[in-house]
């Protein structure tokens, strides 16, 4: 299971790096390394469950991270165990 999770962060990552080169993907990337390179920025993580959680980047620690401001619910903070988060998608363009 641990490996599609990879996988699929993988290619979300590869894509959105191919399509503007803003994401520094690296082949032994994982979610806590990719997370802690975008602390401070607006993220959405994608659970096992199939929910999305839209946010900023505030930390990542060894087991979780913290997302503040989140999409739709401003007045929240999330901890997000990074065990349930199969993909990252990060913003690489503007209109």
């Amino acid at each position: 299971m641990k490996t599609l999770q990879f996988l699929i962060l993988s290619a979300a990552l590869t894509v959105s790096a191919l399509a503007d080169g803003k994401v520094d993907f690296k082949a032994d990337d994982t979610a806590s390394s990719l997370l802690k390179r975008q602390t401070g920025q607006r993220v959405e993580v994608r659970l096992k469950s199939g929910e999305k959680i839209s946010g900023k980047v505030e930390a990542v620690g060894e087991k979780a991270v913290h997302l503040s401001a989140l999409a739709g619910q401003e007045l929240f903070d999330a901890v997000i165990v990074l065990d349930d988060i199969t993909a990252v998608l990060v913003r690489t363009a503007t209109k």
